[in-house]
């Protein structure tokens, strides 16, 4: 028995893309609110929906638990749940209704929950928890346990406050979320996961966060849990911590799922040296930024461990980076891969296509800077707006009735973007062909593969243009000389097998 069931509702079996790579973690944002409410004595249970058939599994847990309170506590650390999934969104209301029926009252708290209270306190929940919640998820539970009043706790959205909670612009004070005790794990059936990797990767990988938020202000980025906030824990206990994981759940891979991992230099030294001081030696890859990787950084990193850095590089053309807000110059992402090549360290890609403005020349510019940097991966990627970005209210007069992708494979652009869909998968594919390229044996192999997928990028480009599409506002910023990657014609895109 236990008074609180948390669970989440991001089920890998939901999302085909996801399955294909299947790299399935534990939800980190979960187990923290889960530590806390143990750590103030409240009983606790957790169904992980990641692994288990979400439905069936939730159903046999609300038997078994009988809880008085249910909390559908998405994994703020997983960047899948910040995407808004329409088919997680369906699970959480199919547990909510579901915990209504055992009686049970239904907190949910997740970046698409803050950004559709309404339809969620319409679908079976009776609080929304906004911001950085943990600590405020205990003091709501142990309110109600006491017969309080919840309206008295601020950040708690329910159906009598709506509209209140919403003018307010969901506004809540910083947590202590650095200093809260490590996330449950004891709560979950870690078995499940090593399995999984072991039969797909032959290893085992486990995640864990460094740090909360992020402090750059992209203007598509959406943050609804911790705006512009960033807390970082001590060095010594994120060392501390990556050694537990190797030694007592025995991880021999670990992913740290900070939005941008190293923003303090200093703080990268010092992990470096609490890692060398343990002896702790264990692979882990990070999410960055490419202005962030210094020499010094990236040394620090590499004494460290980390053996692998995705970087937001989204575009070669600093038009479309200035456009964004991205605060980043392309020459540095330039420099960034020279830094991490000389330290061993992989370098990988994040891409997005589709931004207001961008056209076939900046679409070249970014298989230029590919080409001539070759990342040892690239994640790609369509501009998706979500609610409460400038990006969204820019777009916004254009959404039709989709406003969010069902699943991380959907990729569909819900805007006047320069070209259909059609066009940016068969870009997306002839991109992550030739990436593969770059590390596959058989060349001739490749080559071909590669010079057919490019072949198909230059058929469909007149075809699927799109006259109407939105273009960048008129504030954009001037452009440096020397900054651009460098044009790439239509036809040098066609490579020669030799060149492979």
């Amino acid at each position: 028995m236990a008074d609180v069931l948390l669970t989440h509702s991001y089920h890998l079996g939901y999302d085909r893309k996801q399955v294909r790579k299947m790299q399935p973690y534990p939800p980190l944002g979960t187990l923290y609110a889960a530590s806390v409410l143990r750590a103030e004595g409240i009983p606790v249970a957790v169904f992980d929906s990641m692994l288990q058939d979400p439905v069936v599994g939730f159903l046999d847990a609300l038997r078994q638990h009988r809880p008085a309170f249910v909390a559908i506590y998405e994994d703020d650390f997983n960047f899948l749940s910040k995407m808004c999934l329409t088919r997680m969104r369906e699970l959480a209301w199919k547990m909510a209704q579901a915990a209504r029926r055992y009686g049970a009252t239904v907190i949910a708290h997740g970046s698409d929950a803050t950004d559709h209270l309404s339809e969620y306190l319409h679908n079976g929940v009776d609080f929304v928890l906004s911001g950085e919640s943990e600590a405020r998820l205990s003091h709501l539970i142990t309110t109600l346990l006491q017969g309080g009043d919840p309206s008295t706790i601020e950040g708690v959205a329910d159906s009598s406050n709506l509209d209140d909670f919403s003018r307010s612009k969901r506004k809540s004070p910083a947590s202590s979320w650095s200093t809260l005790p490590k996330p449950a794990r004891d709560l979950i059936d870690v078995e499940m996961y090593r399995r999984a990797w072991k039969q797909a990767h032959g290893y085992f990988s486990l995640n864990m966060v460094a740090s909360r938020g992020c402090p750059y202000r992209c203007n598509w980025c959406a943050k609804p849990i911790s705006g512009n906030r960033f807390h970082v824990r001590p060095a010594e206990g994120v060392a501390d911590e990556i050694c537990e994981l190797r030694d007592s759940y025995g991880a021999e891979h670990v992913w740290f799922g900070d939005d941008v991992f190293a923003l303090n230099h200093r703080w990268a030294q010092q992990f470096a040296c609490e890692m060398e001081k343990r002896c702790c030696s264990i692979p882990f890859k990070i999410q960055s930024r490419a202005d962030l990787m210094t020499p010094e950084t990236v040394s620090a990193l590499k004494r460290s461990g980390c053996q692998e850095v995705w970087m937001g590089v989204e575009s070669g053309s600093q038009k479309v980076l200035d456009a964004m807000d991205k605060g980043l110059r392309v020459s540095e992402v330039v420099t960034a891969r020279e830094n991490l090549r000389a330290a061993g360290v992989r370098a990988c890609y994040f891409l997005q296509f589709g931004y207001p403005g961008e056209g076939w020349s900046e679409i070249e510019q970014t298989v230029s800077l590919v080409r001539a940097t070759r990342p040892d991966d690239i994640g790609v990627s369509l501009s998706y707006p979500l609610p409460n970005t400038p990006f969204y209210e820019r777009v916004r007069a254009e959404l039709g009735k989709k406003r969010n992708w069902t699943d991380s494979d959907d990729l569909c652009v819900m805007f006047s973007a320069a070209y259909t869909d059609r066009f940016y998968h068969a870009l997306r594919d002839a991109l992550h062909f030739e990436v593969d390229s770059y590390s596959r044996p058989d060349r001739g192999v490749a080559a071909k593969r590669v010079r057919h997928a490019w072949k198909q990028v230059s058929r469909l480009e007149p075809s699927c243009r799109n006259t109407q599409a939105t273009s960048f506002s008129a504030r954009t910023n001037t452009i440096r000389h020397g900054t651009e990657a460098a044009f790439v014609p239509i036809s040098q895109l066609f490579i020669p097998a030799r060149e492979m």
